[in-house]
């Protein structure tokens, strides 16, 4: 995971393309421009012949360039990084900083990509590729980019509740000072601990359940299992933000209320 802190001071949590992704989604970029300069040869030879030897291949060096060069170049300057390759293998291309592509870093990319994937059949991009740990090719390396991977699985919202027998004691305990660090690792545990092995994560309940009750008054009653606590704190805690929210909304809306209704007059006139 690639951590870039923005001038607003936002971590950007980003996840670099994988060795392997980034070959397939060039390895079908360059299949696509194989078959479109067939494709582009075969209507050229199927057009009478009208112009000298040195006009025809002019046109077919342009065509060429055009292609293998200046498409490419303009597909990942339109769609700020992608290209056939990259949207059939969920990636993109942005700078170093998280920022989406330009002109600038796409004709880098595009120019560089004749040497190093066309001139040497890859090798010079296989192997730049393979010793540094973003996967960025010498194009990358020059323009200031690398790949990401754009398509991510959705996360599920945590889904937890109050056991029936720790209901009491949180309708009554003070859990206002939790750190929200702290409730977002707790989130992550409750989320991922049925994927843990046993051991681990009896010791990680264990641990945030003692780092949480120094926030929490009074305490669960004693013998409570650890992943209960955790699950009722977050539960109550998801409920009263959602109360909190939810009569900030009313008062807002009664507000509204009472402005509009002293702003206008009977007749429509403002008062």
């Amino acid at each position: 995971m690639s951590e870039i802190i923005t001038g607003e001071a936002v971590v950007l949590e980003l996840r670099p393309a994988s060795f392997a992704a980034r070959s397939l989604g060039s390895a079908i970029d360059v299949l696509v421009t194989i078959a479109l300069v067939i494709g582009a040869i075969f209507v050229m030879g199927a057009v009478p012949n009208l112009l000298d030897g040195a006009a025809a291949r002019a046109i077919v060096l342009v065509t060429l360039v055009g292609i293998v060069v200046a498409l490419p170049i303009a597909v990942e300057t339109a769609t700020r990084g992608k290209s056939v390759g990259k949207l059939v293998m969920g990636l993109r291309v942005v700078r170093d900083d998280g920022g989406s592509i330009r002109f600038r870093q796409a004709l880098v990319r595009g120019l560089l990509a004749v040497f190093e994937i066309y001139m040497s059949l890859g090798s010079v991009a296989f192997l730049v590729c393979l010793f540094n740990d973003k996967s960025k090719r010498l194009g990358d390396m020059m323009a200031g980019t690398y790949a990401i991977r754009d398509r991510a699985p959705k996360s599920q919202p945590l889904q937890v509740h109050t056991v029936p027998a720790l209901a009491p004691w949180a309708r009554l305990a003070d859990i206002g000072r939790l750190p929200d660090p702290l409730a977002r690792r707790v989130s992550v545990f409750l989320r991922q601990g049925g994927r843990m092995a046993g051991l681990s994560r009896e010791a990680m309940g264990v641990a945030l359940a003692d780092e949480a009750s120094a926030f929490v008054a009074p305490l669960p009653p004693a013998g409570t299992p650890p992943e209960f606590f955790l699950a009722a704190l977050m539960s109550e805690r998801r409920d009263r933000e959602f109360a909190r929210l939810s009569a900030a909304e009313e008062r807002a809306a009664h507000l509204r209320t009472l402005l509009n209704g002293h702003g206008v007059g009977t007749n429509g006139s403002r008062s």
